[in-house]
């Protein structure tokens, strides 16, 4: 006998949905409630900065650089990176007149550095606002990057697949749950009552 091929039963595709986004709805539901208590929610930033003096050599460097706002020189990147101890790849520099700047905004933080072309002054600062707002960021997928970016799209498909087939399931159960739509239309005439009457 041939096995006949089947897609699965609903219960097996919520089953599956669930367990796959369980980890993504306990984060966003969290970081919704500390997103919404942002106010409330004392954080402390740990700022580090870094001042120093860009050798003449590599001064030259980077004002060469410029004329063409082309990309750091390896060396001068070098340079960089072991001043402030942070990597620069993937940053593009941003060539302003007789200013070298490059901002590093990543989740829960923000850094940035300076460099005087005229001068050689060198000043980095770096901004951690602590581990609630680095949850907070991925919430929004602020400065997270491409990959934690697809990451949501796809958590966010699965979240309709498993609120869909929890749907279908319980149109299965209305014969032994009377309840089952009441509730149902209540838990969609909260939110729109609040939308159309409370928020202004």
């Amino acid at each position: 006998m041939h096995k006949r091929f089947t897609l699965g039963s609903l219960r097996e595709w919520h089953w599956i949905s669930s367990a796959l986004c369980l980890a993504g709805l306990l984060l966003f539901a969290v970081t919704g409630i500390t997103l919404n208590h942002a106010g409330q929610i004392e954080g402390r930033n740990a700022i580090t900065t870094v001042e120093t003096q860009l050798p003449e050599e590599l001064l030259v460097m980077a004002r060469e650089a410029s004329i063409g706002e082309a990309g750091l020189p390896q060396r001068l990147q070098d340079f960089l990176e072991q001043q402030i101890n942070t990597s620069l790849y993937g940053r593009a520099p941003e060539w302003n007149p007789g200013e070298l700047y490059i901002g590093m905004p990543r989740p829960g933080a923000d850094a940035w550095l300076s460099l005087d072309l005229e001068t050689g002054d060198l000043l980095f600062e770096d901004t951690d606002r602590g581990l609630i707002a680095y949850f907070n960021d991925l919430h929004k997928g602020r400065h997270t990057g491409i990959a934690w970016s697809w990451f949501i799209d796809v958590f966010a498909a699965v979240c309709v697949l498993f609120s869909l087939t929890g749907l279908l399931l319980l149109r299965r159960q209305v014969a032994s749950r009377p309840t089952t739509w009441p509730l149902t239309g209540l838990g969609l005439l909260i939110p729109l009552l609040l939308m159309f009457l409370l928020i202004h």
